[in-house]
């Protein structure tokens, strides 16, 4: 890890403006907030292949499914809570169903968007956007995951669909990290929890794991940027070892990575697991770190999380 923050918006503009000059059937659209989802800078060097549709996410996805029906590598982006929350229909009908291989791009996910509140800070796109039959999700830890995820996805030719927050993050991998869609990796080998985490959480796992080495507990974090398809072998791999999980999401965990992980385990490898998200919750306004303390999403939490799921199974396999 590094002490250098980069938001995971940041890399897309990034990854964008690389494949621009690489894939010239590339359009990008966007829903009037190319600023926010960092397209504008794509925007500034190929105007003719950039659409700004205005504050109308509906019609953007129409359009962007329109453009891949003429084959076009097309991607779309704006506010996570707008994209998927007002324009869910359209992706469904116009985009799943067909299985058009558009990459949706949704920024300011998880509470960390802060201060501008619940309705900004999009906490259900990750649920929504898994039960989608065909739709792949991707929710990538740093900046550097983010520009691989946003290059490898204008290769697939599945519905794609990018999650990434606002605020500045640490930086935890390096370009020669290994990424690849459908794959989870071992970040910190453990033998006695697993934790699974995605997004911003894959820091506070680490932390987590750096705090529970000094409390005797070997934690094993697992990095999970693609949450549909879930990378099952990698997973089951760990859990055998360990025995039971903690999950951590800056999100819903209904229907998220701990719906995921948990409807895994119960068919494959039952063992003890505790999810840490959002509990069934809106978001609140405030500074970003105040809010993952305050919904429990930091690494004090993820510990505590530890200790309870490693001490219940401790005494579980006793009786």
């Amino acid at each position: 890890m590094t002490t250098e923050r980069i938001s995971t918006r940041d890399a897309y503009g990034t990854a964008l403006l690389q494949l621009g000059e690489r894939v010239e059937s590339l359009v990008a659209v966007d829903a009037d907030a190319a600023s926010s989802t960092r397209a504008s800078v794509f925007a500034s060097r190929f105007p003719e292949r950039y659409l700004n549709l205005g504050i109308s996410e509906q019609n953007m996805v129409l359009v962007a499914a329109g453009l891949a029906l003429c084959e076009r590598t097309v991607f779309a982006a704006s506010f996570a809570s707008f994209l998927v929350g007002r324009a869910y229909e359209q992706i469904r009908d116009a985009i799943a169903i067909p299985s058009l291989p558009v990459r949706l791009v949704g920024t300011h996910g998880g509470v960390t968007v802060g201060e501008d509140g619940a309705t900004h800070q999009m906490l259900e796109d990750i649920p929504l956007m898994r039960c989608m039959p065909g739709m792949v999700t991707i929710v990538p830890c740093d900046s550097v995951e983010a520009e691989k995820a946003t290059l490898a996805m204008a290769k697939d030719k599945r519905p794609n669909y990018l999650r990434m927050c606002r605020e500045a993050t640490p930086i935890l991998t390096t370009e020669k990290t290994p990424f690849e869609i459908g794959k989870a990796y071992v970040f910190t080998p453990g033998t006695d929890v697993t934790i699974i985490a995605c997004g911003t959480m894959v820091y506070q796992a680490l932390l987590a794991a750096e705090l529970l080495y000094k409390d005797g507990i070997d934690a094993e974090i697992i990095n999970v940027p693609t949450i549909k398809p879930l990378d099952a072998e990698t997973i089951l791999k760990s859990v055998h070892k360990t025995k039971c999980v903690v999950t951590a999401e800056e999100g819903q965990v209904i229907g998220g990575l701990g719906g995921a992980i948990s409807e895994l385990l119960s068919e494959e490898y039952p063992v003890p697991i505790k999810r840490l998200g959002m509990q069934d919750r809106y978001g609140e306004s405030g500074e970003g770190p105040e809010l993952m303390e305050h919904f429990g999403l930091d690494a004090k939490h993820i510990r505590l999380a530890a200790h309870h799921i490693v001490n219940f199974n401790k005494a579980l396999f006793a009786e």
